[in-house]
């Protein structure tokens, strides 16, 4: 979906407002992830109890039976969430660009435990009891008693100027964030007065119809807009007619798995597990059509709403996904709905009383007659054909950590950690070498300076840049020390930092830390599944890294490999998409690990060519994993990884594909308590192999297992499934394939 990207005051507020809602949604996530551990150790709980106590066994049973009924409580609600989308748009006020111009109001000032004095230690705690008469008489009694008392009030005389000193510091820091805060208050008026008056340019240009204005307004009003089911995109190209005062755009709408495949879960007591029924078909694709239905009624409403100057007398909406091509194989935009509305024929609807999908046909709208297919409509016209310009909004547009300006990647990571309640200070400009972004914890106890390096890097980082870490943190008087990257390390790293204050923060988990505060970031190109390319946008690497820049623009070289394979594209990448059910027939929850070994004649080349969850690539790039996922609507967690044989060093003659269960908690899950593990195969030109394999874990003792491996023979590679189990875990698999293990 090609388009310029909006770039004016109004899509930085929609921007604002978007990252907003995203933080809010990943703190619901959050809170539902800890109810749902909180009743799972209540059910274990439960369970451990009622072993041999019938009255205990009641209890547990029912327990597990409400449970079932919460879940479906759960996805009853989602589904009426669902049948709710107009009416809820409906309800929310509608969008007034004058609103813009409101002042910001100021954050008050919050110095969190810098606002508590310290305790002052209490006399009475160092009082010592005086002996009785009878003790009192004997000289060496009186004798040891003022012995105690004269320690006594040492120790209280210390622990005062102690805590006197502690409560001095205390003001002084408070007094230097009060003041910092003064500042940036101003800071914060001067900024907001000067949005405000570009944004008053913006909506003079937008009431006299200037196509680039009328196209940023409308696109950051559905971009901002709130009060969608959660997963909903929002991202949007749009152009503007002004001959016609037709307003086209393309919105993409989410895709079938948005209606839940379980229809309901109940408790199978003989078992002692919850048993998902499936959703009939009919259902779910009735409630998908009127999804789609509903989604492009409630997008006109909020554009016409939202256009309070008059300026639309039409609007074109085409609603799409991101789906495969079956004449091409590859990921594109699929078309499923289209309609053209006149804003007089619009306005005479009463929308809270009619039915989604009749009313959207009655307005001459066209609707997939097998959406949950992708099957494709043709769309009225298309914002492309409008001529001038075309103006989008989300999406794929999200920066690409690799090709970040240095500067503004160094700006991320200082407003990821002041999210996350630190204060912040970054070095670009300052060149306090060794650090690129300073971080203080508050707490006037705990707290102190932390400081942070930033590496946009392709290729694993090398152990020297950690030891620098670590020397860096003791020349600053810092009490930890954070390594932030876009690519991975290797095992040396991990185990040099074992009892340091150190931590690691590779670029999948980074992506995911940004998602959780709101903000926006990818690794290099999306794949066909619409994950990240590793290699960045160019599709190509080096060995050495040689591509990456460390975010001061320096080579960003990660470590040398072994032996020196030529640069490849990404147009032969294959991908190798594992799936299992999320819980355990117990209702446990269950994860895998998934991990790679780059072999030569049966062993890894090196501990760097082990590709696992701390070192999701290898130093070439060739391997890559992406992260966990749960898919949608499913009780099913997936997990892919990508190869690309052109990246390969020569020596590598086969790669090793394996599976194993988290080892957090003891006893290791079996794999005999997973179910549903399948493998789903996407070849490049130069690789053969299934499209799908489901490995059969059935009574498996073992928490580890080979799932099948690349491997070249005469210059052709294939890949070959196998299931074969593999004892001691993650550990046993690096041990097999001779990872060094500590």
């Amino acid at each position: 979906m090609a388009g310029r990207r909006n770039n004016g005051v109004l899509a930085v507020w929609a921007e604002a407002q978007r990252q907003e809602q995203r933080r809010e949604e990943a703190r619901w996530r959050a809170q539902a992830a800890e109810q749902r551990r909180w009743e799972r150790e209540q059910r274990e709980a439960q369970k451990t109890a009622a072993r041999g106590e019938r009255e205990a066994q009641r209890a547990y049973q029912q327990s597990r039976e409400a449970e079932a009924a919460r879940r479906t409580a759960e996805l009853d609600g989602r589904v009426e969430e669902l049948r709710g989308l107009l009416a809820a748009g409906l309800d929310r006020p509608a969008f007034r660009a004058q609103s813009l111009l409101a002042p910001r109001p100021v954050p008050p000032f919050e110095p969190g435990r810098l606002g508590e004095p310290v305790p002052m230690p209490d006399q009475a705690r160092y009082q010592v009891p005086p002996p009785d008469r009878a003790q009192a008489r004997n000289p060496g009694v009186r004798q040891q008693y003022e012995q105690y008392v004269a320690q006594a009030r040492a120790r209280f005389e210390q622990d005062w100027y102690a805590a006197q000193a502690a409560e001095a510091e205390r003001q002084r820091r408070l007094g230097e964030y009060h003041g910092q805060y003064l500042e940036w208050v101003a800071r914060f008026r001067r900024e907001d007065e000067e949005r405000a008056a570009r944004t008053e340019e913006s909506l003079r240009r937008l009431r006299s119809g200037e196509a680039e204005a009328v196209q940023e307004y409308f696109s950051a009003v559905l971009y901002a807009s709130a009060g969608w089911p959660e997963g909903f995109p929002h991202r949007l190209v749009a152009a503007w007619e002004a001959s016609s005062r037709q307003l086209v755009v393309n919105w993409e709408l989410p895709g079938p798995d948005v209606v839940p495949a379980t229809g309901r879960v109940r408790y199978v007591k003989t078992d002692d597990r919850e048993a998902e029924v499936a959703r009939p078909a009919t259902e779910r694709k009735a409630l998908y059509r009127e999804v789609l239905a509903q989604s492009a009624l409630r997008v006109v409403t909020e554009l016409y709403r939202a256009d309070g100057d008059g300026l639309l007398a039409s609007v074109v909406l085409n609603g799409f996904v991101r789906g495969i091509d079956p004449a091409t194989g590859r990921e594109a935009e699929r078309f499923l709905t289209t309609v053209t509305v006149d804003r007089a024929e619009f306005s005479g609807l009463t929308l809270d009383r009619v039915a989604a999908v009749e009313c959207f046909q009655g307005l001459g709208g066209v609707l997939s007659a097998r959406p949950e297919r992708l099957d494709e409509v043709r769309p009225d016209r298309l914002p492309e054909t409008v001529g001038g310009s075309v103006a989008g909004q989300g999406g794929e547009d999200d920066p690409d950590l690799f090709e970040m300006d240095p500067i503004e990647f160094e700006e991320l990571i200082a407003e990821l950690f002041r999210l996350r309640g630190f204060r912040v200070m970054t070095t670009a400009r300052s060149g306090d070498a060794g650090v690129d972004v300073v971080a203080e914890d508050l707490d006037p106890v705990t707290g102190g300076r932390i400081v942070i390096q930033a590496k946009r890097y392709r290729s694993t980082v090398s152990p020297t840049a950690v030891r620098d870490l670590d020397s860096t943190v003791r020349h600053h008087g810092a009490i930890k020390g954070i390594l932030v990257t876009t690519a991975g390390f290797g095992p040396g790293s991990y185990e040099y930092i074992r009892n340091k204050p150190l931590t690691l923060v590779s670029g999948p988990e980074l992506v995911e830390l940004l998602a959780e505060q709101g903000l926006r970031g990818r690794l290099g190109e999306r794949t066909s599944g619409g994950g990240a390319n590793g290699n960045g946008a160019n599709g190509s690497g080096s060995r050495n890294g040689a591509n990456g820049s460390g975010s001061d623009g320096s080579d960003g070289t990660g470590g040398a490999g072994s032996g020196g394979a030529a640069a490849g594209t990404s147009g032969a990448v294959s991908t190798v998409a594992l799936s299992w059910g999320s819980r355990t027939a117990g209702g446990d929850p269950v994860e895998l690990d998934v991990s790679a070994f780059l072999c030569a004649n049966g062993r890894v080349l090196d501990d760097e060519h082990f590709v696992f969850f701390n070192n999701p690539q290898d130093p070439d790039g060739a391997v890559r994993l992406h992260p966990t996922r749960s898919v949608p609507g499913e009780p099913v967690r997936r997990a892919e990884l990508t190869l690309d044989t052109a990246r390969l060093a020569p020596a590598v003659d086969e790669v090793v594909v394996a599976v194993s269960t988290e080892e957090e908690e003891s006893p290791t899950l079996p794999l005999g308590y997973v179910h549903g593990l399948a493998l789903g195969g996407a070849f490049g030109p130069d690789v053969t192999g299934p499209a799908r394999w489901e490995a059969g874990t059935g009574g498996v003792p073992e928490s580890a297992m080979v799932v099948g491996s690349f491997q070249r023979r005469g210059g052709v590679w294939t890949f070959e499934p196998s299931g074969t189990p593999v004892p001691g875990g993650l550990a046993g698999l690096a041990v097999r394939w001779g990872v060094a293990v500590e």
